[in-house]
Order: C-alpha cells, then structure tokens, then sequence
C-alpha cells in the first residue's frame, strides 16, 4: 500500500489511521484486537489514541486505550512497523490536565509505560490549557524530543488564534512547532474549510482528521430518532437530523450504489482525495465496520461525485 509521508517528518502512514478511542469502551481487549490483526494485516500502519481514552465510561480511570494498543504491539512484536500517535492536555481527573510542563513530562511517561513502547511517534496536544504559557508547554516536548521519547508533535482542539500563536513561539525562541493538526472535519462539519484551512496551507502541516464519520451519523445508520438506540452514540445524532443531513445521506446512498461501496466508505474517500486532507481516522467496533472503512482507500470518487458531495454538504442546515 503506497504510503503518505507527514510534511517535515520522517513519518511514512498509509492514507487511513485507526481511531482508538473505541478501545476500553465499546470494544474490549479481545476485540481490539482481532480489529487491529485485521487492520495491521491489509497493509495499514498508524494508530491514534490519547491517554484520556477512556476515561468517560464508569469504572475506568483513563489510559485504557493505550493498554490495549502497548498489549496487542507486545504480543504480535510488531511495534517497528507502526506509527503510534497519542495526545496529552485533556482533563482526565482533577490532578490529570493542563499543559504545563510538569505534567506533559509524567504524563508522556505514563502514556509510554501502557504503549509499552520507549519512543512515541506523533505526541499532540489534546486540548488547551490557557492557564500555561504556550512556550512552557513547547519547552516540555523540546525535552521529551531530547531524551528520544518523542518524534514529533501535532494539535487537536485549540483555536485558530492559539495555533497560530503556538507556531510564532516556536520560531521565535527555536522551540519545537506542531508539524500536523487533527480537526473535527467530514462531509457535514466544515468549519476546517473556514477556520483553519489557510493556516495549515501557510505553515505546511499534514491534516489528521478525527469525527471523520461524524460520531457514526455518514454511515447511514441513522434516519431518524427511532435508530439513536443503535448505538452508545446515538444520541447525539439528533444534531444532524436536518435537511443537510438528510441530502447528505440520499447522495451518499446514491454514490454506494454506483460505486458498489457503503456511506461510510464513501464519506472517507472524500477525505482520502480531499487535497486538504492527509489520511482520516475511523474507528470501528466489528470486522463489517472496519471492512468498509477500509474500502474507503480503493475508492476513486470522480471529480464530479466529489463537487457533488462538497455541494451537499455546503448546504444550510
């Protein structure tokens, strides 16, 4: 499988990236990993997590998804042939948060120690901490960079403004610059497209998408309020029950026929083609989910299904 190579790394992944967040919560251990064998067998090699992953389900402390991920790397020996991408800054108790230096050192420490792994590929910032100095944060990669524990650093969550403020420090005082960013992006929430689409042109950083399925709404699962039980998540489906949502799903039904496909499948190869785009994550909770987001890299959507998809999902809601 022809691999994509992150702008200014060394870091080579192939152009869909498996979302762990799944993990500890809707998917155990023994699931997980049968998914990942599948996943890691076709030819795909980056996995993203983050310690807060996960956290929210009662009973668990956080990091769960890391523990999976560092037990299946250990048991199949496997871990020089992957790319492994976690994330520190959310909050997962009241003593586990922020971005200050002290905590990104021990928390990087702990997200190393569950991966079970001495080095992690891609090391991002979660979410913002506005009560740190952005330069205090960067100092805490620049030493985790020092000591071999991480590659390279990405963003996910911060605003336009931060970013862009972050990326300034990071020339000005020769700190280490966040090389990727991960935003919420997909057929149906394009606020990337206006926010933050010139700012990862200006500064060359590769696009991760995570929500790339819209928390499970572009599989077409959902048409109504009688299917939110489908799901854990399917309540919040209710948002994108509207007359873009509904347009959105009819042309993606359309497309799965012409192209013998899935919504799903669909929806990632609009990503997968999108120039913005460097590889989507996806997540999926059995072998028919995973199978179709899969499918997704085989798909070559015309350029005018693609128009015809962006239109759509341009619409008013």
């Amino acid at each position: 499988m022809e691999k994509i190579k992150l702008i200014h790394t060394d870091i080579e992944i192939a152009p869909l990236i498996f979302g762990g967040n799944v993990f500890g919560w809707t998917v155990d251990e023994k699931q997980a990993f049968k998914l990942l064998d599948e996943f890691f067998e076709r030819g795909f090699n980056c996995i993203d997590t983050a310690d807060s992953y996960s956290a929210w389900v009662p009973g668990n402390k956080g990091g769960e998804s890391e523990t999976i991920i560092g037990n299946w790397m250990k048991e199949r020996g496997n871990r020089s042939q992957l790319v492994i991408s976690t994330k520190v800054g959310d909050r997962i108790s009241a003593d586990k948060k922020g971005l200050s230096k002290k905590y990104i050192l021990s928390a990087a420490e702990a997200s190393l120690k569950r991966l079970q792994i001495g080095h992690i590929d891609l090391y991002q910032t979660h979410k913002d901490d506005p009560s740190t100095p952005i330069e205090e944060t960067l100092q805490a990669y620049q030493q985790l960079m020092d000591d071999g524990k991480i590659g390279y650093i990405g963003v996910s969550n911060l605003s336009f403004e931060r970013i862009e403020e972050s990326l300034e420090i990071s020339r000005e005082k020769n700190l280490p610059g966040y090389q990727t960013l991960q935003p919420k992006y997909n057929l149906y929430d394009r606020e990337f497209e206006t926010k933050y689409a010139d700012l990862v042109l200006k500064n060359n950083m590769s696009v991760i998408t995570y929500s790339s399925l819209a928390s499970g709404f572009l599989t077409g699962k959902y048409h109504s309020e009688k299917d939110f039980s489908k799901s854990v998540r399917g309540k919040g489906m209710e948002k994108y029950l509207n007359k873009k949502g509904e347009a959105l799903l009819k042309v993606l039904e359309e497309l799965s026929g012409k192209y013998n496909s899935s919504p799903a499948a669909i929806s990632l190869a609009w990503l997968i083609k999108n120039p913005l785009v460097t590889a989507p994550i996806a997540s999926a909770t059995n072998k028919k989910q995973l199978d179709e987001i899969m499918q997704a890299v085989e798909l070559k959507l015309s350029q005018e299904d693609m128009e015809k998809l962006n239109a759509t999902g341009r619409q008013q809601q």
